[in-house]
Parts: C-alpha cells; structure tokens; sequence
C-alpha cells in the first residue's frame, strides 16, 4: 500500500477519532478554506469548509451503526478512499468516503458514494430534513 503523507496520517488519526466519539468539534480546523462537498444526492458541489463542517456534522448524527471496513490510498499519499456501512432508519447501507488532502494535511475535497438506492434515499431524505434550508447557499456554480 503506498504511504500517507504525514500530515495526511495525522489528520486521518483525528477523523477516525472523531467518528469513535461523534464529536466533530475538530473538524474545522482540518477542512482548507476552499474545500468542496460532493454529496451523493447532488449534481453540484457544495462549497466553502462551512459546508463540509456543517453536512459532516450532520451526517454524522444521521448514521447509526457506522464503521469503517477498508482504507486505500493514492501514490501520492494525499487521496484516500474509506470503505463504511451504517444504516439509516431501517435501511442499510455501503458507501466511500473519496478524500483529498493537501500538503498541509488539510481536506480539501470529501465525496461520497451510496449503495443501495434505498439506503441512499433514506439518506437523503433525513439530510434534506435537517439541511434543506442551509445548502442552498453552499452551492458552486
């Protein structure tokens, strides 16, 4: 497996103590100003380290039974990709988390993918509940 980037391993560390803890009071500090959100439920980004603090923050409360599986990593030690299932409601379900580091070890990018439609449906429909007044104003064009 290639290596993290130091930085990467430490920020990596503080994202998966966090999720034991479900206290994501740390989280600003790891997410770069120009950070970029991509939702599984949206074509478009959302951008701004708000808006990666406030729909992680989120998510975080809307998962039940949530664990990490797999870890992989990109060549250059900044990208990893984390396997997870959790369920919401009564629907389960698999997903990624796709996250891109700087240098500094800073999330500059966090994607996520859902399976199945059902799970991500369910999914969606709790985070449109709690954030549909919010997102609008993160959206990039």
């Amino acid at each position: 497996m290639p290596q993290l980037h130091p930085k990467v391993v430490s920020s990596l560390a503080n994202w998966h103590k966090m999720i034991a803890d479900k206290n994501l009071s740390d989280l600003p500090a790891m997410v770069h100003a120009d950070a970029v959100f991509r939702s599984p439920m949206a074509f478009q980004p959302y951008a701004s380290s708000q808006a990666v603090v406030l729909i992680l923050s989120t998510v975080v409360n809307v998962f039940e039974n949530f664990a990490y599986h797999r870890e992989l990593a990109s060549e250059d030690g900044l990208n990893v990709v984390l396997e997870f299932s959790a369920t919401v409601g009564d629907k389960q379900l698999k997903g990624i988390d796709l996250i891109r580091f700087d240098e500094d070890g800073k999330i500059v990018e966090f994607e996520v993918m859902v399976r199945p439609m059902s799970g991500l449906q369910a999914l969606g429909q709790e985070m449109g509940a709690r954030l549909a007044q919010y997102l609008p104003a993160f959206k990039k064009s």
